[in-house]
């Protein structure tokens, strides 16, 4: 799970900025947005927000795509499931750690 982990890491790095978090919802709920419609969701410079989808892009959370002067950004759903996947393994794995506890907890001393 650790490689797993390993991999995972940039992702999550990603997400764990609240600027770069809104813009990943924003692109989600609103479909393809514009740099411009994306910095009227966080509160930095057009520069700044470009900087973020840059990172994002890197990670592989978003893709880009030129239309006139504009560059237009997209959501890449894959990475988020696989993210989704990942934590679903964690949770059930605490899970099962939790259960055997309650267990070892509730057992009768004799």
């Amino acid at each position: 799970m650790s490689t797993t982990a390993d991999a995972r890491a940039p992702l999550f790095d990603a997400l764990g900025d609240p600027n770069r978090l809104r813009i990943v919802v924003r692109l989600c709920e609103a479909g393809p947005s514009s740099t411009s419609q994306v910095t009227q969701v966080i509160p930095v410079t057009r520069q700044a927000a470009t900087k973020h989808l840059l990172l994002l892009e890197a990670v592989g959370l978003v893709t880009s795509s030129r239309h006139g002067r504009e560059r237009i950004w997209r959501i890449q759903p894959d990475p988020l499931a696989e993210a989704s996947e990942y934590l679903t393994t964690l949770s059930k794995r605490w899970d099962r750690a939790l259960d055997r506890l309650r267990s070892y907890v509730e057992e009768p001393i004799e």
